[in-house]
């Protein structure tokens, strides 16, 4: 891991070098000042889902509305808190129907389900969609009279403050991905729009995070991939974001601070962390599900690059992964190998990862430095070694391309969108998906620290770019 003096001196990002020029002539908004941390209280061991029931009997639960899938509803992580909770006297109704990478429409019938019952307190057993879903729930229950849009991220949503108590929400992820347990965010599918979109506000973070070394155990070689893709990404384009200091406009009320703020020296730590840890053990992964070590390491690696992210945000990877999720549906119709059901899908880190090479040859000038200690970490090499600090900065780019390119290969990742079903045609619509994607595309470099800047013609030559390579 690179020193915590280096990654926070590093913190201060230097202004895009080749594209500084302002888009268009306008008032420039007062830029941020401040930057906030904010994570769920974490526990991290093997075996503790067994003490959830203890949890909520020590909270006094009045009735515990617990969230799953039907997949993880019949294996251990679900049996072990069933277990916990009867144990302890806890009264609880399961939702076992969360949809695997969730819609409006699923989230509709969960949140009834949940409004229905008027939980005092929530359980979340199983990955990001089951997370993100109790989240939605909690919030609505809360907020009985709200429409889904009152929440949603602007443009796509009003992206109303959450101003009353949400009630106490635990959650216990049981793949190494998404990092949820320790987020404010919650991410869900809108068929209609053809794209992902979602809430993100600190209200939402869970108030503990169960992070049991036994519940990846059953997780499918072709699901640990492409969660620990997201942790990759999470944690690489936090660290790349624009710094919090570049962000506008300055909040008017500290109520109104984002949750994802841009680079800080804070997030830094946990994100690079995480992006070496998962550049180590996702290898190890993917030859060897059962690998104790490896599944040990991936775990506290989502969970890092949660409280990274989770504060810093993410950027160009994510945004653009959102309308390539969501037009697979109608379009190409791809369905990754290794994942059950007949339905098409594009896993949510593959998404991300599909474009992941061309992005980060597009944002390293805006901070050489920062991504030659990225570079560092694929190439396994110390971030002092001759062939990192020796490399020119018109070069940092190239070399990152390749090295992130060669990882993905190693795991077999589909090499770039042709390989999923979508071509020339495609590009227009899917930076079209992307520009309602403000609240991560405002915090890509080159883009969200340039007034007047939609993104439009880089995306298209991002997308472009990541056809094929």
């Amino acid at each position: 891991m690179a020193s915590r003096s280096s990654i926070i001196r590093s913190s201060a990002l230097l202004p895009i070098a080749a594209q500084t020029a302002r888009k268009y002539a306008q008032a420039v908004p007062d830029k941020e000042y401040a930057f906030e941390v904010a994570a769920a209280n974490l526990r991290f061991g093997e075996g503790v889902t067994r003490e959830v029931g203890m949890d909520f009997k020590n909270m006094k639960a009045r009735k515990v509305g617990v969230f799953t899938d039907t997949t993880v509803g019949k294996l251990g992580p679900m049996k072990m808190a069933r277990e916990s909770l009867e144990a302890n006297g806890v009264d609880f109704e399961v939702f076992d129907n969360v949809s695997v990478e969730p819609t409006d429409a699923s989230w509709e019938k969960a949140i009834a389900w949940s409004r229905h019952h008027d939980f005092s307190h929530f359980l979340a057993i199983g990955g990001g969609s089951v997370m993100d879903t109790a989240k939605a729930a909690n919030l609505f229950t809360v907020y009985k009279d709200s429409h889904l849009l009152d929440f949603i991220n602007v443009p796509v949503g009003k992206g109303l403050p959450i101003t009353e108590k949400l009630r106490p929400l635990i959650a216990v992820p049981t793949t190494a991905g998404t990092g949820s347990e320790t987020t404010g965010t919650a991410i869900l599918d809108i068929p209609s729009r053809n794209f992902k979109t979602g809430i993100a506000n600190r209200a939402l973070k869970p108030v503990l995070g169960i992070v049991d070394t036994l519940n990846t155990d059953t997780c499918p070689t072709a699901v640990h991939i492409s969660a620990g893709l997201d942790v990759l990404f999470h944690s690489l384009e936090s660290y790349t974001a624009i710094p919090y200091y570049e962000r506008t406009p300055r909040p008017a009320n500290p109520n109104l601070r984002p949750a994802y703020q841009g680079s800080n020296p804070i997030s830094d730590v946990f994100s690079m962390w995480a992006l070496r840890q998962t550049v180590q053990f996702l290898p190890r992964i993917a030859k060897d599900k059962h690998d104790k070590e490896a599944q040990r390491q991936m775990l506290l690696a989502a969970s890092f690059a949660g409280i990274g992210f989770g504060n810093g945000g993410v950027h160009l990877c994510h945004a653009i992964s959102y309308p390539i999720s969501g037009l697979n549906k109608t379009g190409p119709k791809y369905k990754h190998p290794g994942y059950v059901g007949e339905k098409p899908i594009i896993p949510h880190g593959i998404s991300v990862a599909l474009t992941g090479p061309a992005v980060f040859k597009f944002t390293a000038p805006s901070a050489p430095d920062r991504h030659r200690l990225a570079l560092s970490a694929f190439a396994g090499v110390s971030e002092t070694d001759d062939s990192i600090t020796r490399l020119p900065d018109s070069q940092v780019g190239e070399r990152l391309f390749d090295e992130i390119a060669k990882f993905l290969d190693a795991l077999g990742v589909p090499r770039g969108l042709k390989a999923v079903g979508y071509d020339q045609g495609d590009v227009q619509r899917l930076m079209e998906g992307t520009l309602p994607q403000r609240r991560v595309l405002d915090l890509a470099p080159g883009i969200g620290d340039i007034a007047g800047e939609d993104g439009a013609e880089h995306l298209i030559q991002i997308i472009k770019d990541s056809l094929q390579y």
